[in-house]
């Protein structure tokens, strides 16, 4: 029950804030040591997103995002931290691996909120998450979420991205309606959007949604990436449950959509392995 209380605290003072791209931004940093894997719990989330169960002793680029949660749910979910926590739309990811992660190593862990934005649908805040050991940066993700309410700000124009070379035609996977509640029980995120209809029509979907970090760890499996690297990815739209979508892969991208409509776009860039770089 532990690890559902920042959860629920935050859902309880959710309807008691006001979010507003002006709000004070809270300056707490929270920290977590001494952090190990549970081998078990690993072996859960590999099959469960489509990783190699093969003994690998290198966590998989989004796990630690899995370890930090807890964490990230007692700062999002806290007094000071000026949006709902309920509502909140994970808009986009950045993964940041300086090298391999041994999954039997000690690790410390931290997130803190980096900034606020004006957002043409509401308020947008960006939640950095770092990964240390043996004093050494490691492994770093910087989110970005998505509070909607009406507003008068008027964020500056974003510039207009080249449209890429169209992918070749890629793999097609049929999602099962329980990939909610699957991905929920190994990696503590209960959002309710993703359990069940009924609870997922309370916030406006007609069925469950596929969590957007599932969308990615499921992508990464099949593409596969290199120790040191930078992963960006984008949630353009919510893959509905039960689903069957279309993954592709090329040119250091990689998509997941259905016909015209696109869920998760993303690159991969290797990086230079040395973690002070």
């Amino acid at each position: 029950m532990a690890d559902h209380l920042p959860l629920v605290t935050g859902a309880l003072r959710s309807p008691f804030k006001r979010p507003r791209p002006d709000a004070r931004l809270s300056l707490t940093r929270l920290v977590r040591s001494g952090v190990r894997v549970d081998p078990a719990r690993l072996a859960a989330y590999e099959r469960v997103c489509g990783f190699p169960t093969t003994g690998d002793d290198a966590l998989p680029l989004t796990y630690p995002h899995v370890l930090a949660f807890p964490l990230a749910m007692r700062l999002l979910g806290g007094r000071d931290f000026p949006l709902p926590l309920l509502g909140l739309v994970h808009t986009a990811i950045d993964l940041t691996r300086h090298t391999a992660l041994p999954a039997e190593g000690e690790y410390e862990l931290a997130v803190r909120v980096a900034g606020l934005a004006p957002h043409r649908r509401g308020t947008e805040a960006t939640v950095v998450t770092e990964a240390r050991a043996g004093g050494e940066a490691v492994w770093e993700s910087r989110s970005t979420y998505l509070a909607r309410h009406r507003t008068d700000a008027v964020p500056p124009p974003a510039p207009v991205p080249e449209k890429p070379e169209p992918l070749p035609p890629g793999t097609e996977w049929r999602l099962g309606e329980d990939i909610g509640r699957r991905y929920a029980a190994v990696s503590g995120d209960r959002n309710p959007i993703h359990l069940h209809a009924l609870t997922a029509r309370l916030f406006g979907f007609p069925r469950p949604i596929a969590h957007g970090m599932w969308t990615v760890a499921r992508c990464l499996a099949a593409h596969g990436t290199p120790d040191a690297v930078l992963v960006r990815a984008e949630f353009r739209a919510p893959v509905l449950l039960p689903a069957t979508v279309e993954y592709a892969a090329g040119d250091g991208r990689f998509t997941l959509g259905r016909g015209d409509r696109l869920h998760v776009g993303g690159t991969i860039q290797p990086l230079d392995s040395d973690p002070g770089h």
